[in-house]
């Protein structure tokens, strides 16, 4: 899910007659869009099961109806985040939201995976117009007062998205197919598409801007120069590495012995997101007591415990180690997305794009690589695959605890 940075100073000051739509009309009309954007860009997670079975294909090769959309998310949302400060964050979204609804409606009906793959991807590039511009609509339309409810509203509604598509493809798929759960969640998307249309308000304190790439690539270079976003970026991509692989394999695990559950019940294993929503709260107050790498040691430490739950053959394991392994993920993913905006200096939308882009290749790596690993050998070695992406995070965050230690030493030394 994307930071909650706004991309914009912060206003003091501000007159009421800058903001005369209601927040709480705002607000709700993006948590509306949250919600039908990450319910739709996973909605195939909970159906690859199915989806091998009808099709005849490997976790790897089904996994793509994933990786296609996030992949495609990546690489959109950062030219549509410039295309947003041309044409408008609301125009943007609206036409995003459009297209997302309309390929929905037309997923069901796919006659090859490699036609299902090619849809989820087109969708994938329309639903980066979301992210590119929602938090940016927000800074610019809500009073200061209002804002930080409003924010957390719209990323209320992409939790609250995302666990709900997964559940409702995975219930209805074990009724009517796959197909219908798509359908399912096609239908659910086109509702939350129309009570953002009618409750979104027009922009009043949007101003255009011109096209600049060349402006657009220096920011981008500037910000890929500095080694903390750098680190932070990389951060990203390995909790969503580790998040991806886990979520996109997990159906076919607890479908399969010692476990047998039905398609519902493995698919309603996605409530546990509601822990992410607590942990990602929870992740301000321990980057305030542990520090932000200590906060992410904790995150890094409490996942790795999960992975390894996981391995037992009781359901109980499975299940508390997933805990572990969504709270430890939302933990860190706050810490490193958080940090982001604080350490950006300019360009602050870009360099949220940037984590987004690290992030949903992650999310890429993570489901296609970890269902590789699972064909192959399976659960036990999607766990591996997992663990090695944490240790690669450990080391990224040892090697920042290391600098922050010789820089504060060199400081100590020019005082003396």
């Amino acid at each position: 899910m994307p930071s909650v940075d706004t991309g914009a100073p912060a206003r003091t000051g501000a007159s009421p007659e800058r903001f005369p739509s209601s927040p709480r009309r705002i607000s709700l009309a993006l948590f509306a869009v949250g919600l039908a954007t990450f319910a739709l860009l996973f909605s195939t997670q909970p159906l690859l099961p199915a989806l091998s079975a009808d099709f005849g294909v490997t976790p790897g090769q089904a996994s793509w109806t994933v990786s296609a959309a996030t992949i495609a998310l990546a690489v959109a949302v950062l030219p549509l985040s410039a295309l947003s400060e041309r044409f408008g964050r609301r125009a943007l979204m609206t036409g995003s939201l459009a297209v997302a609804v309309a390929v929905a409606v037309a997923l069901p009906f796919a006659p090859s995976l490699e036609v299902l793959i090619a849809l989820r991807a087109l969708q994938g590039a329309a639903i980066a117009g979301i992210p590119a511009s929602a938090t940016a609509y927000l800074a610019e339309e809500v009073r200061p007062a209002a804002l930080v409810g409003a924010i957390g509203l719209f990323v209320a509604g992409n939790s609250v998205g995302g666990m709900t598509g997964r559940v409702l493809t995975g219930w209805v798929a074990e009724g009517w197919g796959w197909r219908a759960g798509l359908a399912a969640v096609g239908v659910l998307a086109l509702l939350c598409a129309l009570a953002y249309r009618l409750l979104i308000p027009r922009a009043h304190n949007f101003t255009p801007a011109s096209l600049r790439p060349a402006e657009l690539l220096n920011t981008v270079r500037g910000h890929l120069s500095d080694g903390l976003l750098v680190r932070l970026y990389t951060l990203g991509l390995l909790f969503m590495t580790v998040f991806g692989a886990v979520y996109t394999v997990v159906g076919y695990r607890l479908t399969s012995e010692p476990f047998g559950l039905s398609q519902g019940l493995a698919g309603s294993v996605f409530v546990i997101y509601l822990v992410g929503t607590v942990a990602s709260a929870a992740a301000g107050r321990l980057t305030g007591r542990l520090g932000r790498r200590g906060a992410l040691y904790l995150a890094i430490g409490a996942t790795a415990a999960g992975l390894l739950l996981t391995l037992g053959d009781t359901l109980a394991a499975v299940l508390l180690g997933l805990v572990l392994v969504t709270a430890g993920f939302f933990a860190g993913h706050a810490v490193a997305s958080g940090s982001v905006g604080r350490t950006a200096k300019t360009g602050r939308a870009q360099a949220s794009a940037l984590y987004q882009m690290a992030y949903y290749v992650g999310s890429s790596l993570g489901g296609t690589l970890g269902a590789i690993a699972y064909h192959a050998a399976g659960w036990s070695a999607t766990v591996a695959f997992s663990l090695t992406a944490l240790v690669l995070a450990a080391g990224v965050t040892l090697y920042a605890t290391r600098r922050a230690v010789v820089q504060r030493r060199l400081a100590v030394a020019r005082t003396c």
